[in-house]
């Protein structure tokens, strides 16, 4: 009888264990993301489903070119998925289809040069000016004439940001994980 407690006892310890841990990881390091829409194709795709690092921004600060997940500051119950194209303190001019960034080490501004896209991306030809204040970011999908994003509702707060993609898990022929970003 004592052996059948113990090895319940042991079955129960390494469930509550394993338990312990899963939850660590996923409230703490790790929480998976659904892709829904089309705002970031053709890099990722609506049923895409991905890994999101929550640990990083912690120690670093988010960087251009980064795709995050974060907090629609309109609603805060909705998550979306963006790429990073201004950093605080910048200046962001859009004009026919080209973005120049503006800061501190450019007074005169470069082009945003985008290898993630599509060379025959179709873009809108609408100008459009914003200024970062310290704790904003300007973020933007991929395929822009469907993207919901910063152009519409404004800069994002780094509050806001909930982590970095780092894994695409599925499907399963499209598996990769991100490092930094490709300008």
């Amino acid at each position: 009888m004592k052996s059948l407690l113990y090895a319940i006892w042991e079955t129960v310890e390494v469930a509550l264990v394993a338990i312990v841990s899963v939850l660590i990881i996923r409230y703490f390091l790790i929480q998976p993301f659904l892709v829904n829409g089309a705002s970031m194709e053709p890099n990722f795709r609506d049923g895409d489903y991905l890994l999101i690092d929550e640990v990083s921004y912690k120690f670093n600060k988010p960087e251009r070119g980064e795709v995050i997940v974060f907090r629609y500051p309109g609603d805060e119950s909705f998550f979306y998925i963006k790429r990073i194209i201004g950093l605080p303190n910048e200046t962001i001019e859009i004009s026919d289809g080209q973005i120049k960034i503006s800061n501190a080490e450019n007074p005169k501004g470069f082009t945003l040069e985008e290898k993630y896209l599509p060379f025959n991306l179709d873009t809108e030809s609408k100008t459009r000016k914003i200024s970062l204040k310290d704790n904003e970011y300007f973020v933007m999908g991929d395929n822009r004439n469907f993207s919901f994003d910063s152009r519409s509702w404004g800069p994002l707060e780094e509050n806001e940001i909930i982590g970095l993609v780092r894994l695409r898990l599925w499907p399963l022929n499209t598996v990769m994980a991100f490092e930094k970003p490709i300008y």
